[in-house]
């Protein structure tokens, strides 16, 4: 399957017509109609369904979509890496986290490297672990920052002098907000809002030393600022980490810490024997200057 024909397929989901799409690829209608006919030929899957009014993909063709955008994004990052001067230190760099206040540290480095290197842009992919450690699989991501233990056989990595642990979002006007420290039996079958991350580890049981009988898990979020407005909502409490929702002022919700929780390690990671570009080496480098600075003004073991 050509690139070109990937690009045609992705120009039809886009418009929604062949002859929208046709358009703005300056290209013939029955010419565009019969690529898309050969590349649903050439897999052998039906991937449009046509009607009158705009065409719409099947499940195959949704598979296609995202497989292609991902192909193209690569396409694009590598072409811009070969493109670079080797005089000059220019370029973007991904990085996927899931939402921590952790990403201050690398705003650090980000923010003294372009002090340096003005044409180095940065790109923050907010996500969990697993979504983070498959896009640094495909290649879409630079570096990940990534909670508790690392696989070292897959990833380089490096701990940055940040942790956080698990709390409690809650309403102010909550009886366990009178309360400086929350305890894991307070929540033993309350109604919780936790992250998608926590059900695929199951974590929860260990986190709140109960059976998993005593979990009552009523949503999950990908990002707490949802989970946050489901809090607001009074739908339950939110398992999460400190410093991402605002509490301050005139908030209707409070954070309390949640007893006996450890704290997570936070490392920078890339994959092992992975070539990196000129900006991404800069931007490591940059980590772990200011990771020596903060060792040397903060005693840190790592």
């Amino acid at each position: 399957m050509e690139l070109r024909v990937l690009q045609y397929f992705l120009a039809v989901t886009r418009e929604q017509s062949i002859l929208g799409a046709a358009e703005s690829l300056h290209l013939s209608q029955p010419t565009l109609s019969r690529q898309l006919k050969d590349m649903e030929e050439e897999l052998g899957k039906q991937l449009f369904i046509r009607s009158n009014r705009k065409i719409t993909l099947t499940e195959e063709g949704m598979i296609l979509r995202k497989r292609a955008e991902e192909i193209m994004e690569l396409v694009r990052k590598t072409e811009d890496e070969i493109a670079m001067s080797d005089q000059v230190i220019a370029g973007d760099i991904h990085i996927g986290a899931g939402e921590t206040d952790g990403i201050r540290f690398l705003a650090k480095a980000a923010q003294s490297l372009q002090t340096e290197y003005p044409l180095v842009h940065f790109h923050i992919i907010s996500g969990d672990r697993v979504s983070v450690t498959e896009d640094l699989e495909r290649g879409l991501l630079d570096f990940g920052l990534l909670f508790g233990d690392i696989n070292s056989s897959k990833y380089d990595s490096l701990e940055i002098p940040s942790t956080d642990s698990f709390g409690v979002l809650m309403r102010r006007d909550d009886p366990l907000a009178k309360k400086d420290l929350v305890k894991p039996q307070d929540l033993w079958e309350k109604p919780l809002i936790v992250s998608r991350q926590s059900v695929h580890d199951n974590n929860l049981p260990g986190l709140l030393h109960c059976s998993k009988e005593k979990v009552n898990v009523v949503a999950t979020y990908n990002l707490l600022f949802n989970g946050s407005i489901m809090v607001e909502e009074g739908m339950g409490y939110a398992v999460c980490f400190d410093h991402i929702i605002n509490v301050s002022g005139d908030s209707s919700l409070c954070y309390r810490p949640l007893a006996g929780s450890l704290s997570l390690p936070m490392h920078l990671v890339w994959k092992k024997y992975q070539v990196l570009t000129k900006a991404a080496d800069r931007f490591l480098q940059a980590v772990r200057n200011i990771r020596n600075i903060h060792r040397i003004s903060v005693p840190f073991q790592g």
